[in-house]
């Protein structure tokens, strides 16, 4: 029996996902031919609309990938209707407190768990399974945070033991850029703030996640060898224009 998202992220199994931030349907259907474990539509940093996000979810479960929606804020109307439009989970950006944690999982869950309001869509069947929606929610239903703030690192423990969190991944620009070092992974604070959450996560046995940006496999290695379990690997933007620059380079190297 092939296992759930969510059973693979309790079992801290590894899963590999990517970043959808180019809103066509192709787009999707070419990234989910090959094996991803889930992919995320980003609503935060691309010009993707909602209506968009139905149809890449559509497009990307029928594939046999779990699709995830990383929302642009900590919104419980935009939570709701993401998760109506049929995403299995949602990654929720700058959770940087336990109130802010409380707030994603009351938005993704339905009473009495969370406070999420009822509507009769696509993940409802459009009014046809509601009753197997409900108890899919409470059981099935993903809450990944964002750790990628400074404040977040403080709160850190707090954040993930509110009930309904079923990981983090880390955000590693912004958290960078909230100690004043954007993109400077090497900076002493910056290592020392990741140092703490990957450490901090062991003890808590808990799901670590880490967004690698540069399409590096090497990179992804590490960091499964660190901890981390729930892979992002790059975005489509960067894994199609470093295909593009690698091929034209060599062939160009071959013309002179």
């Amino acid at each position: 029996m092939k296992l759930s998202l969510k059973d693979k992220l309790k079992n801290k199994e590894v899963t590999i996902g990517s970043w959808i931030t180019i809103g066509h349907q192709v787009i999707a259907e070419i990234m989910s031919q090959f094996h991803f474990d889930w992919l995320t539509i980003d609503i935060e940093h691309s010009s993707i609309s909602i209506s968009q996000v139905q149809s890449l979810i559509q497009i990307i479960e029928l594939s046999g990938v779990t699709p995830l929606v990383r929302i642009s804020e900590n919104d419980s109307t935009l939570i709701k209707r993401c998760m109506d439009s049929g995403s299995h989970g949602i990654i929720v950006p700058m959770v940087n407190n336990k109130d802010d944690a409380i707030k994603a999982v009351n938005s993704v869950k339905y009473p009495p768990i969370g406070k999420r309001g009822v509507g009769l869509a696509r993940a409802q069947k459009y009014g046809f399974g509601f009753e197997e929606y409900k108890n899919w929610v409470e059981k099935e239903s993903i809450v990944i945070v964002q750790i990628e703030h400074i404040d977040a690192v403080n709160n850190f423990e707090s954040i993930m033991k509110t009930e309904g969190v079923d990981g983090f991944i880390i955000g590693p620009y912004d958290l960078s850029a909230s100690i004043g070092k954007p993109g400077d992974f090497e900076c002493k604070e910056v290592k020392e703030a990741l140092e703490y959450v990957k450490d901090l996560s062991k003890k808590l046995n808990i799901t670590s996640g880490y967004h690698v940006i540069q399409p590096n496999p090497n990179e992804v290695k590490d960091k499964i060898i660190e901890g981390y379990s729930f892979i992002a690997f790059s975005i489509d933007s960067l894994l199609l224009g470093n295909a593009c620059r690698k091929n034209l380079s060599s062939i160009k190297r071959g013309l002179k």
